[in-house]
Protein backbone atom coordinates (compact mmCIF):
# COMPACT_ATOMS: atom_id res chain seq x y z
CA UNK A 1 0.00 0.00 0.00
CA UNK A 2 1.35 3.49 -0.76
CA UNK A 3 1.34 6.53 1.23
CA UNK A 4 -1.06 8.04 -1.11
CA UNK A 5 -2.93 5.19 -0.57
CA UNK A 6 -2.90 4.90 3.14
CA UNK A 7 -3.79 8.63 3.39
CA UNK A 8 -6.76 8.45 1.75
CA UNK A 9 -8.20 5.51 3.04
CA UNK A 10 -7.63 7.69 6.48
CA UNK A 11 -9.32 10.89 4.52
CA UNK A 12 -12.29 8.20 3.80
CA UNK A 13 -12.65 7.34 7.41
CA UNK A 14 -12.80 10.22 8.91
CA UNK A 15 -15.29 11.73 6.41
CA UNK A 16 -17.45 8.89 7.10
CA UNK A 17 -16.74 9.04 11.28
CA UNK A 18 -18.27 12.57 10.27
CA UNK A 19 -21.34 12.04 8.52
CA UNK A 20 -22.07 9.08 10.73
CA UNK A 21 -21.55 11.43 13.93
CA UNK A 22 -23.89 14.23 12.17
CA UNK A 23 -26.57 11.54 11.20
CA UNK A 24 -26.79 9.87 15.12
CA UNK A 25 -26.75 13.35 16.42
CA UNK A 26 -29.63 14.73 14.39
CA UNK A 27 -31.28 11.95 14.93
CA UNK A 28 -31.56 12.19 18.43
CA UNK A 29 -32.26 15.91 18.42
CA UNK A 30 -35.42 15.13 16.24
CA UNK A 31 -36.08 12.30 18.44
CA UNK A 32 -36.07 14.54 21.23
CA UNK A 33 -37.57 17.97 20.22
CA UNK A 34 -39.34 16.81 17.38
CA UNK A 35 -38.05 17.49 13.40
CA UNK A 36 -39.43 20.93 12.72
CA UNK A 37 -38.18 22.37 16.10
CA UNK A 38 -34.29 21.46 15.15
CA UNK A 39 -32.12 23.54 13.21
CA UNK A 40 -29.31 23.02 11.48
CA UNK A 41 -27.14 25.33 13.56
CA UNK A 42 -28.29 23.40 16.47
CA UNK A 43 -27.22 19.70 15.07
CA UNK A 44 -24.06 21.67 13.84
CA UNK A 45 -23.19 23.09 17.71
CA UNK A 46 -24.35 19.40 19.29
CA UNK A 47 -22.27 17.45 17.03
CA UNK A 48 -18.99 20.07 17.50
CA UNK A 49 -18.93 21.02 13.64
CA UNK A 50 -20.07 24.07 11.69
CA UNK A 51 -23.30 24.09 9.72
CA UNK A 52 -21.17 24.28 6.45
CA UNK A 53 -20.07 20.82 7.03
CA UNK A 54 -23.64 19.92 7.71
CA UNK A 55 -24.44 20.94 4.02
CA UNK A 56 -21.37 19.33 2.87
CA UNK A 57 -22.62 15.90 4.02
CA UNK A 58 -26.14 16.48 3.59
CA UNK A 59 -27.67 18.91 1.53
CA UNK A 60 -31.10 19.80 3.30
CA UNK A 61 -32.39 18.84 6.56
CA UNK A 62 -34.95 16.33 5.57
CA UNK A 63 -32.29 14.68 3.34
CA UNK A 64 -30.26 14.23 6.56
CA UNK A 65 -33.10 11.87 8.45
CA UNK A 66 -33.58 9.98 5.19
CA UNK A 67 -29.79 9.50 4.74
CA UNK A 68 -29.93 5.97 5.35
CA UNK A 69 -32.57 5.38 2.12
CA UNK A 70 -29.51 5.72 -0.44
CA UNK A 71 -27.81 3.10 1.13
CA UNK A 72 -31.86 1.37 1.19
CA UNK A 73 -31.68 2.33 -3.01
CA UNK A 74 -28.73 0.75 -3.72
CA UNK A 75 -28.91 -2.19 -1.69
CA UNK A 76 -32.76 -2.79 -3.52
CA UNK A 77 -31.20 -2.35 -7.16
CA UNK A 78 -28.15 -4.85 -6.16
CA UNK A 79 -30.61 -7.54 -4.87
CA UNK A 80 -32.45 -7.27 -8.33
CA UNK A 81 -29.19 -7.27 -10.53
CA UNK A 82 -27.69 -9.78 -8.00
CA UNK A 83 -30.11 -12.03 -7.77
CA UNK A 84 -29.58 -15.89 -8.44
CA UNK A 85 -30.08 -17.71 -11.93
CA UNK A 86 -33.69 -18.56 -11.93
CA UNK A 87 -34.87 -15.99 -9.70
CA UNK A 88 -37.11 -13.71 -10.56
CA UNK A 89 -37.24 -10.08 -9.78
CA UNK A 90 -40.37 -10.40 -7.25
CA UNK A 91 -38.56 -12.89 -5.83
CA UNK A 92 -35.69 -11.21 -5.62
CA UNK A 93 -37.20 -7.40 -3.97
CA UNK A 94 -39.41 -9.98 -1.71
CA UNK A 95 -36.25 -11.78 -0.14
CA UNK A 96 -35.25 -8.07 0.38
CA UNK A 97 -37.61 -6.87 1.40
CA UNK A 98 -38.66 -9.47 4.45
CA UNK A 99 -34.60 -9.66 5.02
CA UNK A 100 -34.35 -5.65 5.95
CA UNK A 101 -36.37 -5.24 9.10
CA UNK A 102 -34.11 -2.38 10.91
CA UNK A 103 -35.16 -0.70 14.33
CA UNK A 104 -38.58 -3.52 13.81
CA UNK A 105 -36.02 -6.63 14.29
CA UNK A 106 -34.94 -4.87 17.54
CA UNK A 107 -37.16 -6.80 19.97
CA UNK A 108 -36.27 -4.37 22.69
CA UNK A 109 -36.69 -1.42 20.47
CA UNK A 110 -40.37 -0.66 20.41
CA UNK A 111 -40.29 2.88 22.32
CA UNK A 112 -37.64 3.73 19.83
CA UNK A 113 -39.74 2.98 16.29
CA UNK A 114 -42.41 4.54 18.45
CA UNK A 115 -40.57 7.52 18.66
CA UNK A 116 -39.36 7.60 15.38
CA UNK A 117 -42.49 7.37 13.69
CA UNK A 118 -43.94 10.29 15.91
CA UNK A 119 -41.46 11.87 14.76
CA UNK A 120 -42.03 11.42 10.67
CA UNK A 121 -46.09 11.56 11.24
CA UNK A 122 -45.84 14.61 13.43
CA UNK A 123 -43.78 16.49 10.78
CA UNK A 124 -45.59 17.49 7.16
CA UNK A 125 -41.93 18.60 5.73
CA UNK A 126 -40.96 14.96 6.31
CA UNK A 127 -44.27 13.13 5.18
CA UNK A 128 -43.62 15.26 2.05
CA UNK A 129 -40.00 14.56 1.63
CA UNK A 130 -41.03 11.26 1.84
CA UNK A 131 -43.06 11.04 -1.23
CA UNK A 132 -39.83 12.28 -3.15
CA UNK A 133 -37.72 9.49 -1.92
CA UNK A 134 -40.54 7.28 -2.80
CA UNK A 135 -40.68 8.97 -6.11
CA UNK A 136 -37.13 8.15 -6.50
CA UNK A 137 -36.88 4.83 -5.10
CA UNK A 138 -39.78 3.98 -7.62
CA UNK A 139 -37.60 5.49 -10.83
CA UNK A 140 -34.28 3.23 -10.00
CA UNK A 141 -35.74 0.39 -9.48
CA UNK A 142 -38.19 0.93 -12.84
CA UNK A 143 -34.25 1.35 -14.67
CA UNK A 144 -32.78 -1.07 -13.30
CA UNK A 145 -35.72 -3.63 -14.51
CA UNK A 146 -35.90 -1.91 -17.43
CA UNK A 147 -31.80 -3.02 -18.03
CA UNK A 148 -32.44 -6.47 -16.20
CA UNK A 149 -35.54 -7.50 -18.98
CA UNK A 150 -33.95 -5.99 -21.86
CA UNK A 151 -37.21 -3.36 -21.93
CA UNK A 152 -36.96 0.27 -23.05
CA UNK A 153 -36.65 2.28 -20.12
CA UNK A 154 -39.72 4.77 -21.78
CA UNK A 155 -41.89 1.30 -21.70
CA UNK A 156 -44.70 0.98 -19.30
CA UNK A 157 -44.53 -2.11 -18.09
CA UNK A 158 -41.04 -1.86 -16.01
CA UNK A 159 -42.69 0.90 -14.31
CA UNK A 160 -45.53 -0.79 -13.73
CA UNK A 161 -43.86 -3.30 -12.07
CA UNK A 162 -41.54 -0.94 -10.17
CA UNK A 163 -44.59 0.70 -8.61
CA UNK A 164 -46.70 -2.30 -7.66
CA UNK A 165 -43.30 -3.29 -6.14
CA UNK A 166 -42.95 0.16 -4.27
CA UNK A 167 -46.14 -0.12 -3.33
CA UNK A 168 -45.96 -2.88 -1.22
CA UNK A 169 -43.18 -1.36 0.56
CA UNK A 170 -44.75 1.42 1.76
CA UNK A 171 -48.02 -0.25 2.26
CA UNK A 172 -45.93 -2.23 4.88
CA UNK A 173 -44.35 0.90 6.24
CA UNK A 174 -48.32 2.56 6.83
CA UNK A 175 -48.82 -0.73 8.14
CA UNK A 176 -45.91 -0.54 10.87
CA UNK A 177 -46.31 3.08 11.90
CA UNK A 178 -50.45 2.53 12.27
CA UNK A 179 -49.65 -1.03 14.30
CA UNK A 180 -46.75 0.90 16.50
CA UNK A 181 -48.46 4.33 17.33
CA UNK A 182 -50.89 1.19 18.40
CA UNK A 183 -48.50 0.40 20.89
CA UNK A 184 -47.78 -3.11 19.16
CA UNK A 185 -44.58 -4.47 20.77
CA UNK A 186 -41.75 -5.29 17.85
CA UNK A 187 -41.48 -8.88 18.57
CA UNK A 188 -45.51 -8.95 18.14
CA UNK A 189 -45.25 -6.38 15.18
CA UNK A 190 -42.42 -8.07 13.18
CA UNK A 191 -44.19 -11.21 12.90
CA UNK A 192 -47.29 -9.99 11.31
CA UNK A 193 -45.59 -7.75 8.74
CA UNK A 194 -43.68 -10.57 7.77
CA UNK A 195 -47.51 -12.25 7.16
CA UNK A 196 -48.74 -9.38 5.50
CA UNK A 197 -45.65 -9.47 3.31
CA UNK A 198 -45.97 -12.53 1.88
CA UNK A 199 -49.94 -12.29 1.35
CA UNK A 200 -49.02 -9.24 -0.65
CA UNK A 201 -46.39 -10.60 -2.48
CA UNK A 202 -48.26 -13.77 -3.17
CA UNK A 203 -51.53 -11.51 -4.39
CA UNK A 204 -48.53 -10.05 -7.04
CA UNK A 205 -47.16 -13.56 -7.74
CA UNK A 206 -50.37 -14.92 -8.60
CA UNK A 207 -51.50 -11.62 -10.26
CA UNK A 208 -54.96 -9.69 -10.31
CA UNK A 209 -56.74 -11.83 -12.72
CA UNK A 210 -58.61 -13.55 -10.67
CA UNK A 211 -58.69 -10.94 -7.28
CA UNK A 212 -61.43 -9.47 -5.92
CA UNK A 213 -64.19 -10.71 -8.63
CA UNK A 214 -67.79 -9.55 -8.07
CA UNK A 215 -70.12 -11.97 -7.03
CA UNK A 216 -73.69 -11.74 -8.34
Amino acid sequence: MTSNTHEHGLRERKKQRTRELIADTARELFLERGFDAVTVAEIARAADVDAKTVYNYFPSKPELFYHRFLEFEQAMVDAVREREAGVSILGAFGRFVLDRQGVLGQADASNRLRAITRTIVDSPTLLAHEQQVFARLTASLATAIAAETGTHPSDVTPWVVANALIGVHRSLIDYVRRETLAGTPNRKLARHVRAQAKQALAALESGLADYGIKKS
